[in-house]
């Protein structure tokens, strides 16, 4: 059976209040996106957003830590609006107006008042106010919500007729995407899987056909991890694992990110209600589903790892619609009063710290922890001016400051030494072996130690440079040797980073065909 509406008090269920809520949809709207255009005007650029830049100057069809869709986006708004900071976050500045659009869409046939509510409570939300960063998650939320969109709209079909099809055909197009842009979207077709496999066995036709129609992204994504070393699965699997043991405060430190992403009003209303948000639950299966499946998700992986923010966020759109749908009429001028409130006290702190200066931050603390960091992210171009030097090589020892270096010179900037698990898309662009015998200059986060630069070099010797009051070193090695650094550092990575499974069958490695000539390198 399809799912049912949610009954609605007064005479006209699917009347839309224009007045009332359209306003507040407005003003909401609007004051929001003019707020993530002035932030994406004038906020520096972080390191994982330089990061993923180079992703979109080489375009490919993956990548060392995710697959392409962010590198695929990055590229099309370089094409189409220009090489800027500002043209690159157009996206995300956009997302809330799409991510509502799609609720709106997948939830207008159960009650056009409930499905306006929903979009304006998340507007609401005081992270669709600020986010304004490109990331990996980007094009993964805006594929999830329309995967899910399409979903409820199929199955609200009375029939499995043609239109039904297309709409399952369509989530699953969706969800192939969403699969293209980071893994997290497994946990979404989890969500599906439950939801059919649970309430909608008859339909499980419209599943095999969404299933089919989104089989072309994992495609994609296997072929590319078969013909680079796994990066993906190294990275995400393997790698970034290795430490990861269980801690009470994971799982605590969970909960409470989840009560301020849905913001303490409505996790009080929620848990106020919740008999009525229980009642919703099971007259909106799928809507469910696609909230509550992925929270018990990320609270059994908080046992051992620190559930990221940004991890939840293709479900997050959802738990508003659910409230929305549950709460009583009364009650949501209220909730999205209480949301408002807690989005305009964030609002205020970053209007507050807009008003500060270098100076401020120099000489106020806490604020002044975090003054090296600003100081190189508001004056790069200033301290590349410094260490700069003709016919120099100019490197960072971690991948953060290379990508910000790296972007404001609009010059590739490679990762010198071992490096974390972050920094493996240096394995597949960066030929050490062309710097043999110059002068490299690589910017260290600190002091240097000498001693661990030496091997790799004829002669080293330590650089201090200050912008701002703030020192920054670099270590100038002359007569790079290959050879040594190819046995020392290339050598270490392998052993750390490459340890490939052998029941992976492998086609391509560009680090062990670089590092020993062959596809598979012996240990």
């Amino acid at each position: 059976m399809p799912q049912t509406p949610i009954p609605e008090a007064g005479p006209a269920p699917h009347a839309l209040n224009l007045p009332g809520i359209g306003r507040w949809l407005l003003a909401a709207g609007l004051a929001s996106l003019l707020l993530r255009l002035w932030i994406a005007s004038t906020f520096p650029v972080t390191g994982d957003e330089a990061f993923f830049y180079w992703w979109g100057v080489y375009p490919d069809w993956g990548y060392s830590d995710h697959p392409p869709m962010v590198g695929w986006l990055i590229a099309l708004m370089r094409a189409t609006l220009g090489d800027s900071l500002w043209s690159i976050r157009l996206p995300v500045v956009l997302l809330p107006l799409g991510l509502g659009a799609a609720l709106w869409w997948g939830l207008k046939d159960a009650s056009r008042e409930r499905a306006a509510w929903a979009v304006l409570l998340f507007w609401l939300a005081p992270l669709n106010w600020l986010n304004m960063l490109i990331t990996t998650d980007t094009p993964l939320i805006f594929w999830s919500a329309l995967s899910v969109a399409a979903l409820l709209r199929a199955e609200r079909r009375a029939a499995l007729d043609r239109a039904a099809y297309g709409l399952y055909a369509l989530s699953g197009l969706f969800l192939g995407c969403a699969f293209l842009s980071k893994y997290f979207s497994v946990v979404l077709g989890l969500a599906y899987l439950v939801y059919f496999a649970v309430y909608r066995r008859e339909r499980l036709a419209g599943l095999a056909v969404l299933v089919l129609c989104a089989l072309p992204g994992p495609a994609i994504n296997i072929a590319y991890n078969m013909s680079h070393g796994w990066s993906n699965i190294m990275f995400n699997v393997y790698n970034r694992n290795e430490a990861e043991a269980f801690e009470l405060r994971k799982p605590l430190m969970y909960v409470g990110m989840m009560i301020y992403l849905i913001t303490p009003v409505a996790a009080w209303l929620a848990f106020r209600h919740r008999k009525a948000l229980l009642a919703t639950a099971r007259s909106q299966r799928l809507l469910a589903c696609v909230v509550v499946v992925p929270l018990l998700f990320f609270a059994l992986l908080s046992a051992k790892k620190v559930i990221g923010l940004h991890w939840v966020l293709s479900f997050y759109p959802f738990g508003f619609a659910l409230l929305a749908f549950a709460l009583p009429r009364e009650q949501l001028a209220a909730c999205a009063k209480g949301i408002a409130v807690f989005a305009g006290l964030h609002v205020l702190v970053v209007a507050a710290l807009y008003m500060t200066t270098l100076d401020t931050w120099r000489t106020t603390r806490p604020l002044s922890n975090l003054y090296p960091q600003v100081v190189r992210s508001y004056k790069t171009a200033e301290i590349l001016k410094q260490v700069s030097s003709p016919g120099v090589v100019l490197m960072a020892e971690a991948y953060t400051a290379a990508s910000i270096y790296g972007f404001e010179r609009r010059q590739y900037m490679p990762v010198f030494g071992v490096g974390r698990f972050h920094a493996r898309q240096d394995d597949m662009l960066v030929d050490f072996s062309v710097y043999q015998g110059q002068t490299i200059r690589v910017i260290t986060g600190g002091p240097p130690r000498l001693e661990e630069f030496a091997p790799y070099f004829r002669s080293v010797r330590a650089l201090e440079f200050v912008q701002d009051g703030v020192p920054f070193y670099a270590v100038e090695g002359q007569g790079f040797n290959y050879p040594a650094y190819r046995e020392g550092v290339l050598g270490e990575i392998f052993k750390r980073f490459y340890n490939i499974p052998s029941a992976l069958p492998m086609t391509g490695c560009p680090f062990c065909e670089r590092y020993c000539g062959k596809v598979r390198c012996a240990r």
